[in-house]
């Protein structure tokens, strides 16, 4: 077997290429196995950065354009380096009218955190999403799998801080 040529990239250690490489050899024969791949590597290197995509494109003998395409396309895939936690806040009508938006700021401020971004230490990444489907505990916030209800901007950094 050749040995690989990897591109340098200060989130990407040795041991998480031997794996990209795996699930590339595993998927190049076959076709249609572009998301796959992408998943598995996210999956592996936390997110998708662009040296990445451009491996995996050369690994499985596709257009860049293409995978690019691919990987830019589905909300399931990140380009940017994704926190520890992920924070998601209801903008659906029931949690904003109760008051979702004050806390949101709240987290805004305290983190210095824009909705879509990631915190500079990579504890958060904080997104806003349309419904969590429990407008019955309106406002709501999902923090990995864990869904808090009735959060205000008094509670939510209270709430926050039990994540490291």
């Amino acid at each position: 077997m050749t040995e690989k040529h990897h591109p340098h990239h200060a989130d990407i250690n040795d041991e998480m290429w031997a794996r990209i490489d795996a699930v590339i050899d595993a998927n190049k024969a076959v076709s249609g196995a572009v998301i796959t791949v992408l998943r598995e590597c996210q999956t592996i290197a936390g997110y998708l950065p662009v040296e990445l995509l451009d491996y995996i494109s050369q690994g499985l003998n596709l257009p860049a354009s293409s995978v690019y395409g691919v990987a830019s396309f589905y909300s399931l895939f990140s380009m940017v380096p994704k926190g520890r936690h992920t924070i998601r806040m209801c903008l659906g009508t029931a949690c904003y009218v109760k008051g979702i938006k004050e806390a949101l700021s709240r987290i805004e401020n305290e983190y210095q955190l824009k909705e879509g971004g990631t915190t500079d230490d990579r504890r958060f990444s904080l997104e806003a999403v349309r419904c969590l489907g429990a407008c019955g505990l309106a406002p709501v916030m999902v923090v990995d799998q864990d869904t808090y209800g009735d959060v205000s901007s008094d509670k939510v950094i209270e709430l926050l801080e039990k994540y490291s």
